[in-house]
């Protein structure tokens, strides 16, 4: 019988097909218990039912985003932009920023329309872009739109942009209250430190730790958290105290901040950067230690960079902070193979600030190259009118003490607001004598005279510059000139001192004018019991303490007329028995050396045989490190020496004592 056909197997029942509406509901509540990556997998599964559905594809990328995923969100927007009509121009644009790829976003965003976040986000490029103005134009523009939080960024924004003096006129006008929140709290704290009223300050930033401890706690998160949250204000009250002088109380904030590690990057690193400045050159290893943890060598031009993502957390003002504290460590460590390294990246990274460039400077004086220094600093002064002030003082000092006093007088020359200055013109006139340029010292002189003549000022130091200005020409034979001065100081402000310095000078040029000048002085008071002519042949005068004046006039008399007493020479005392006329042999010179330092001293001889070993093999002579007081039965302090062979020898009687 032939074999009955085998049934066809029957196919596997096929899943039950999920409904998307199930889908969807499953994907917002993942959303809404912030399970991100559940929601990205629930997205990618409703995509595959329904591909290019819109609200999928947006919930995966937001998902990725919020996921902290970015380089996947923008992947998924590349490939869902050719397939869908989804504007992703925002997305891709923040996902831009995130990666703090920021001429790209900004590139991105140009030539859309622009809406409440877009402008919201353009202005947060901007700020990291240091384009501080441009910012808080848009905040402004966007006070009329309800932006939750719009003032804690716009307070910022002015803060950053060297506009701290507009934040209550911000405030005022976005009818808001310093204290609504500790962000704003904080943010307005900030501005007041720019303002310098540190004080106001303190108690600001105290109000926003008390307001945010009861926010936070409000919202259930857990201690750590709300310190991790309040780090930054912890941080800027340290700074605070710093400044008004609580060094103590700052330097306890930073280090419980650092060694309880319950802060953001950014905040432990500011810590990190205070705390070192606040030590100053002490410990110098340990900062370096610090701070070599935030900074990294970096790939391409950017020779340097933070660690753990500093550079987009940081202010600009903040990095510039951390990498001035490292070369000025490094500086005095004098690790100048790696100081030199980072001074010349520093004016690249910065180069809109002066601190770099002086810090270059710095070390090519410590590397002992002052004429390098001198041409960086007049070189950047050409380049940078606005800062012009700053680097040729720099160079000023730096020549001046490295012996180049023409090119410190002609730096600070240039200087048009402090040039006619009594300590300026004191200075120039200083240096150009040491160079020899007297010519030079006589016409910055002249300059100031003139530019003080011609100053409408209340507190006009005319008559100082020109009093020192004759003394300068008396002083260097320019008697014409000196008198010219002295006479006019005279006449215009009737100065004792001008006429007496008047009086002296012209007695070298014109006797007779300086005797009709003469009989302005007024005479002194106590006076006239001196005789003028029997003075004048006298050696002079001194200074006697007490006394009056007809006694000082006798006593010079006395002392003219007696003769000068001769001293009476007295004869030699000799020892007893000695007789100088047969003195012997002269003394020893060394008398007064230890007899081991005299040149005929002679050390013992070493008894060799003390030095042989007799015994086994490995046998040792055992040394005594310390000496016994056989009285007081204790150890006596001091060097240790060695004991010989015979004193640890035992006698005769002790020998037979141990026989029995």
């Amino acid at each position: 019988m032939a074999p009955k056909a085998k049934e066809k197997a029957r196919p596997a029942a096929a899943a039950p097909a999920v409904a998307i509406e199930d889908l969807f509901a499953s994907l917002n509540r993942h959303i809404e218990r912030s399970e991100f990556d559940q929601a990205v997998k629930i997205s990618d599964q409703v995509l595959s039912i329904a591909p290019g559905d819109e609200d999928a594809i947006r919930c995966k990328v937001v998902a990725l985003i919020k996921n902290d995923s970015v380089d996947k969100a923008l992947l998924a927007i590349e490939a869902c932009s050719n397939k869908s009509s989804i504007d992703f121009v925002f997305f891709k644009a923040y996902c831009l920023y995130r990666q703090n790829k920021l001429d790209e976003a900004l590139e991105t965003l140009k030539g859309q329309e622009k809406n409440s976040a877009m402008m919201l986000l353009e202005s947060q490029i901007l700020f990291r872009l240091g384009l501080m103005d441009a910012s808080v134009d848009i905040y402004q523009n966007l006070q009329k739109s309800k932006i939750e939080s719009l003032e804690i960024n716009f307070v910022a924004s002015l803060v950053s942009a060297g506009r701290a003096s507009d934040v209550q006129g911000a405030m005022e006008s976005l009818r808001v209250k310093s204290t609504s929140s500790f962000e704003l709290a904080y943010n307005t704290a900030c501005s007041l430190i720019e303002r310098n009223k540190y004080q106001d300050a303190e108690q600001l930033l105290l109000s926003a730790r008390r307001i945010g401890q009861e926010s936070l706690m409000e919202e259930n998160l857990a201690n750590d958290d709300i310190e991790i949250e309040l780090a930054p204000i912890a941080v800027q009250l340290a700074y605070v105290q710093q400044i008004l002088g609580n060094t103590q109380e700052a330097f306890e904030s930073y280090t419980d901040v650092i060694k309880r590690n319950l802060a953001d990057d950014s905040s432990l690193a500011v810590a990190t950067n205070n705390l070192i400045a606040l030590k100053g050159p002490k410990d110098v290893a340990d900062g370096l230690r610090k701070l070599d943890k935030l900074i990294e060598k970096g790939e391409g031009p950017q020779t340097f960079q933070l660690a753990r993502g500093l550079d987009v957390k940081l202010s600009r003002k903040q990095r510039e902070a951390i990498f001035v504290n490292r070369l000025l460590l490094l500086i005095h460590s004098n690790k100048m193979d790696q100081a030199r390294e980072l001074a010349f990246a520093l004016p690249s990274m910065f180069p809109d600030s002066v601190m770099p460039v002086l810090l270059q400077a710095a070390v090519h004086v410590r590397e002992n190259k002052a004429n390098k220094a001198e041409e960086i600093l007049g070189q950047f002064a050409d380049k940078f009118p606005d800062k012009l002030k700053v680097f040729l003082l720099a160079r000023a000092q730096v020549a001046a003490s490295a012996g180049h006093p023409q090119i410190a007088a002609e730096s600070l020359l240039k200087i048009p607001d402090i040039q006619h200055k009594l300590a300026t013109v004191a200075t120039i006139v200083s240096l150009k004598e040491r160079a020899g340029d007297i010519d030079g010292a006589d016409a910055v002189f002249d300059s100031a005279i003139q530019w003080w003549s011609n100053a409408m000022t209340e507190d006009n130091k005319l008559d100082v510059i020109m009093e020192e200005a004759a003394s300068f020409k008396l002083r260097h034979g320019r008697k014409d000139e000196a008198a010219c001065l002295y006479e006019e100081l005279v006449k215009s402000r009737g100065s004792i001192g001008a006429l007496v310095g008047l009086i002296q000078t012209t007695a070298h040029t014109n006797i007779e004018k300086a005797e009709t000048y003469e009989k302005q002085l007024k005479p002194l008071p106590g006076l006239k019991a001196v005789d003028v002519k029997s003075l004048e042949k006298t050696s002079g005068a001194k200074h006697i303490e007490s006394g009056s004046t007809a006694s000082i006039t006798e006593a010079f008399e006395a002392k003219s007329k007696e003769k000068a007493k001769k001293k009476r020479k007295r004869k030699p005392k000799y020892p007893k028995g000695f007789d100088p006329a047969n003195p012997g042999p002269p003394p020893d010179p060394e008398r007064w050396l230890p007899k081991r330092e005299r040149s005929s001293y002679r050390p013992k001889r070493k008894d060799k045989r003390a030095a042989q070993v007799r015994g086994s093999q490995g046998a040792v002579v055992k040394e005594a490190a310390t000496s016994v007081n056989p009285k007081s039965n204790q150890t006596t302090k001091g060097p240790s020496h060695n004991v010989s062979a015979e004193q640890l020898k035992p006698s005769s009687k002790s020998r037979k004592k141990s026989k029995n």
